[in-house]
């Protein structure tokens, strides 16, 4: 496994689960040497006791020693991040070019890579070209590409028990090894696609692009409903009964952050624009507006609660991962909107179950509590903007008697607004009345 971050760590305990011999790499030691003790760099529920469980068998090691890998392994899976450039909304391939570059001048023998990173459409072919170009073993050196689709907070559970298979690939012998790879999970009648390598490089970016899409809809109609004094909520359930249309991902709120959607829809456009159909993806654009206003909203919401200004005021904040079960603050909604309302001259501060010390690293002016009730201590308004199932059972007797005033925002629609009102707080939430 090349890259050891979420996807490669991930994917490199859950292969030694399914009974492989695993060896996974990364340029940074220190990953390394947690990833080795049994110590996993990031929240992910159950991914710890299969990492330790399979250390323990022998099956999975960790090195930073690329010729290691090289003797090692004759399947080689490229799990490197590719983050948005600083420069423009394209994606970063700067990783999955260096693992390229560091790996193809020591496959001497027959191997197989599989690229398993969201990458443009193109990318694949490419690379291709030059693993064959820089390998010693030449054409005998494969390239196919299989997209992850984990959702963060399921990992393990999405690797070992998928929706589906895909791989990108003309190659028999790549699928042979893909489909050998994926025996346990065939078994269990998982579908099994194959695709050539362009169709499989847009499956991934496509599907983030609809479920981006799908979100941004449904925070649309919340401004709609907003406007008409409507209520989202009811209007969503009553949409989920479509079957055409389905309740998933019609949950209206701040929005969607995290590593990959958004970064993901914006590299999508790049690419467009490249390949010369930039109009076939210029809604996308409205996606990622409407996705960034309901931050504002929620600003615009606290703000009125509170007479107006925020200057001199002391807010709590709920939530700084992007979402549930995950200690990931990349593009998150909820960090946004509290380092706003804080430059807005609020005294803010943030609780988080997992998410802390990331949100201390990147936004050290913010306050930050070790509890709920901490957290919302002397607050005049109180923002629940990541949907923590602790902050869904939070009970709102115990917060009123540590808060200064009775408000909340609930910024993910997570609460129930009659047993908050009932209760004495004042509940606003996005699109309901």
């Amino acid at each position: 496994m090349i890259g050891t971050g979420y996807l490669g760590a991930t994917h490199a305990a859950c292969m030694a689960e399914l009974g492989f011999d695993v060896l996974g790499i990364d340029v940074d030691q220190a990953k390394i040497d947690a990833l080795s003790a049994g110590r996993v760099p990031f929240y992910e529920p159950g991914l710890e006791e299969v990492l330790t469980r399979n250390l323990a068998t022998g099956r999975l090691r960790f090195t930073t020693d690329y010729t290691e890998v090289a003797e090692f392994a004759d399947v080689h899976f490229i799990c490197v991040g590719t983050p948005q450039r600083d420069d423009s909304g394209a994606a970063d391939l700067t990783y999955v070019h260096a693992a390229i570059d560091s790996l193809a001048p020591l496959l001497t023998r027959p191997s197989v890579v599989i690229g398993k990173s969201t990458v443009p459409v193109g990318t694949a072919a490419k690379a291709a070209a030059r693993l064959s170009a820089l390998a010693p073993a030449g054409a005998d050196v494969e390239l196919g590409w299989s997209p992850e689709f984990l959702r963060e907070g399921f990992g393990v559970q999405d690797t070992l028990n998928p929706n589906r298979i895909v791989i990108g690939t003309d190659s028999p012998r790549v699928e042979a090894v893909m489909r050998a790879a994926s025996a346990r999970q065939l078994e269990d009648g998982i579908p099994f696609l194959v695709t050539d390598l362009q169709t499989a490089e847009l499956v991934k970016v496509s599907a983030n692009a609809f479920l981006a899409t799908k979100i941004s809809f449904i925070n649309a109609m919340a401004e709609v409903s907003e406007a008409a004094g409507a209520d989202v909520i009811k209007l969503a359930e009553a949409l989920s009964f479509d079957d055409r249309i389905g309740g998933k991902f019609l949950g209206p709120g701040l929005g969607f952050g995290g590593g990959c959607l958004p970064k993901d829809i914006r590299a999508f456009m790049a690419r467009a624009d490249e390949l010369g159909v930039e109009p076939a993806l210029s809604f996308l654009r409205e996606v990622d507006a409407i996705n960034q206003r309901r931050r504002a909203r929620t600003t615009d919401i606290a703000r009125s609660l509170i007479g107006g200004s925020f200057d001199g005021r002391t807010v709590g904040v709920l939530g700084a991962a992007f979402k549930p079960n995950s200690d990931d603050i990349r593009d998150s909604p909820a960090l946004d909107v509290a380092a706003t309302i804080s430059s807005l001259g609020a005294r803010v501060t943030v609780y988080d179950p997992e998410a802390l010390a990331n949100a201390r690293r990147a936004h050290p002016g913010l306050n930050f509590a070790n509890s709920m009730l901490e957290a919302v201590r002397d607050a005049e308004v109180v923002l629940l903007l990541t949907e923590w199932s602790e902050f869904r059972d939070a009970d709102p007797d115990e917060l009123a008697k540590v808060v200064q005033e009775p408000r909340i925002v609930d910024g993910r629609n997570a609460l129930d607004p009659e047993r908050w009102r009932a209760r004495g707080w004042v509940y606003r939430a996005l699109g309901r009345p």
